[in-house]
Formats: C-alpha cells, structure tokens, sequence
C-alpha cells in the first residue's frame, strides 16, 4: 500500500544525500510537502522574525551561518537535518512560516528555536520559567491550522493533500528540560515533567493525524550528558567523581534522564500506533544515532580532541560560557566547524547534523523499520 512505500522512498532517498546530488524529478516522488514542528534544531528562521529580544538574536548574524555564507537564523554554522531531508526529497528548504513573503507550496516550517513542548502556563505552575519564547506545541499547531485553512478548499481536499505530506514533530520537550534544570530544578524534581512532556507530543500527534496526517516522523531527545553546555554547567559539580562520568566522558545521570523521556515517549507512541494503525509513525532515535557519532567520530572525520567542545565558545574544558554565548563579545570560532561535533555547545555543526541524519535513516535508528531500504520510487 502507498503508506509502505513512502518510507521507502524517504530512506532510499536520503541514502543518497547529496545536497545537489542525482535526485529525482519532484513530479515523480510521492512526497510532495513537508510541515516541521519543534525548536532551535529544526527552526529555519521564526524565532529572528518573532522579534524578540535576547542572547538568541545571536543566530541572525555570523558566525551563525558562516558555512552557508549566510546568517538565516538557524542555530548552527550552516544547515540542519530538516533542510537535509528536504534536499534529499528533491523539495525546496523549508521557509519558516513567520516569513510572509515566503513560498510555502512545499511546505512549511513551524519550528521556534526556544520552543517548548508544553505552554507557558503549565510550566511556571511547575516552578519552570520561560527564558525566550512561548512559541509551544500549542501555538505551532495553530499557526498549522491556520495554514492549512488558507490553503484548503475543504477538509477532504486538506486530507487529500496531506496523504503526500510527512510530518516532523520534533525534536521538542528538550527546552522544558533545559530550562528546569538550568533553573536549578533536580533530576528527581524533573521526573514530573516527563509524563506530561511525553503526554502532549503524543496529543499533538493524534491531533495531527485528526487533521489528515498519515505520515509522521517523531523524534526522541539527545543524550544531553554529553553536550558541553551541560558538561560545563554541571560536570564541575561531581568535580574529580569518575563514577559519575561514563565510557564516552559523558555525565550519566542526565543520560538516563533522557532515556527515561525517550523510553515513555517510545512506548506512548506504540499506543498511539494501535489506535491508528492506518498511519505511519516513525520513531527517530536522536539519543543513540547521536551516541553512534561519538563513538566513531574519526570515521566521520571529527577531530578526537574536541568531541565534547564547541566549535564557538568563550574557552574552558568544554569552550562553553553560558553567560558568554557563541557570537557575543569573548567568543571566537573554530577554524574548521567540520571537525567539530558541537557548534556553540547547545547546538551540532552541520556536518555533525548531515552525519546524524544519514545515520538515522540507515534503519538502525528509526523504529519501525517497515523494511524501508527494500522497496521505493521516486
């Protein structure tokens, strides 16, 4: 059935990944449009045009950009996995929806860098303060709607249009968490987050799927033990404590923090499969295609010696400042972003992120498989 090709044609595709390479006429693949929601890892430009004020403005001047030879408000030195993905379907890069001007035939970007899974209101009831924006699940899935009835002559037309369009939900709950625990929140005051993180990415996707969504990708959150933001911030607290560092100097608490919201996510995802059976939902396994960089680093070409450092930072172990932000006075770049996994300490580089996009699509990181490698056309 269709649906089963689809998947088909995304993996083959994306094995190609070329970012001009041999892909095929857009008429002839059947995926023709992709909508992204998430934060600053899939974000394309819609935290710069919210206007807001903050260390974030940042992304919109070099060195943010610098490899593309242009700042477009993407938290990295150049693209992302999402614009990888789109290139890989042979479909324009995905514009973000705060830009008017912009072309949304094949799509649109909904994704907020800052954004957070749950609104605003619930987190301060949690004692968790919002630092930039409150562009949550909640108000992407509003702009959606609001995009799709611009579009759509009917509610059968949308559902026609969106059986060829793939949805990204994500990554997304990473920021609830950051700003707990940078708020000076524990794992154990964290704990009772994650139910209700898990909870809302899985209502917005049922929602999504109400919609006319038949095809949706859902990410799972990093190992953020292992990023220099959090090995500057909180590794100086268990000091010279070997135990609480594990085999690939990552922090291991806050690595099992992640499994746990990975682990509930993946298993409310399943529910959600039974109950719509229909409908493909893929599980992108971030946390152990991000370990799989790590772990074979020199093959990718990344620089052994600066694994969990920033390519842009202030200086330290980890060239993580937080007070002192990748593009503010104090910093300074790398020479080469390429042979750096870290961009700025919170985000990857883009070669780190076309690494990780291509080991995610290989089928040992994305769940199910639905045996996407064997049969596409494109």
């Amino acid at each position: 059935m269709a649906s089963h090709k689809l998947f088909s044609t995304i993996i083959a595709l994306l094995l190609v990944f070329g970012v001009h390479g041999g892909v095929a006429n857009p008429n002839d693949c059947y995926i023709n449009a992709i909508y992204s929601l998430g934060d600053s890892i899939a974000d394309t430009g819609n935290l710069l045009r919210l206007g807001l004020d903050g260390s974030f403005n940042v992304i919109g001047s070099f060195p943010y950009g610098q490899t593309i030879h242009k700042p477009t408000g993407r938290c990295s030195d150049g693209l992302l996995m999402i614009d990888f993905l789109a290139n890989s379907l042979n479909l324009p890069l995905l514009n973000p929806y705060l830009d008017k001007e912009a072309n949304f035939e094949h799509g649109a970007n909904f994704a907020v860098a800052g954004a957070t899974a749950l609104d605003t209101s619930v987190l301060a009831q949690k004692g968790v303060h919002m630092a930039f924006t409150n562009a949550s699940l909640s108000v992407q899935l509003d702009w959606l709607k609001t995009h799709l009835n611009s579009i759509c002559s009917s509610k059968e037309a949308c559902q026609k249009k969106l059986e060829r369009t793939l949805f990204t939900l994500g990554e997304i709950g990473g920021n609830d968490y950051n700003y707990a625990f940078f708020g000076a929140k524990s794992i154990d005051q964290l704990m009772n987050l994650v139910p209700l993180v898990v909870q809302k990415i899985t209502d917005t996707a049922k929602e999504l799927i109400e919609m006319g969504a038949v095809h949706i990708v859902v990410p799972g959150n990093f190992p953020i033990g292992c990023m220099p933001s959090y090995l500057a911030t909180f590794g100086r607290l268990v000091g010279n404590n070997a135990e609480a560092f594990d085999e690939l100097k990552c922090l291991k608490s806050l690595n099992i923090f992640s499994m746990l919201h990975n682990e509930r996510l993946q298993a409310s995802l399943a529910e959600l499969r039974h109950a719509y059976p229909y409908v493909q939902i893929m599980y992108a396994d971030y946390y152990h295609a991000f370990l799989h960089i790590l772990e074979n680093a020199p093959l990718y070409g990344f620089n052994e010696n600066s694994l969990r450092r920033a390519c842009c930072g202030a200086g330290g172990e980890y060239n993580f400042d937080a007070t002192k932000i990748c593009g503010t006075p104090g910093t300074s770049t790398c020479k080469n972003p390429k042979d750096h996994i870290s961009w700025d300490g919170i985000h990857l580089t883009q070669e780190a992120y076309k690494v990780m996009a291509q080991a995610l699509i290989n089928g040992e990181f994305t769940h199910p498989n639905y045996g996407v490698n064997k049969l596409w056309k494109c």
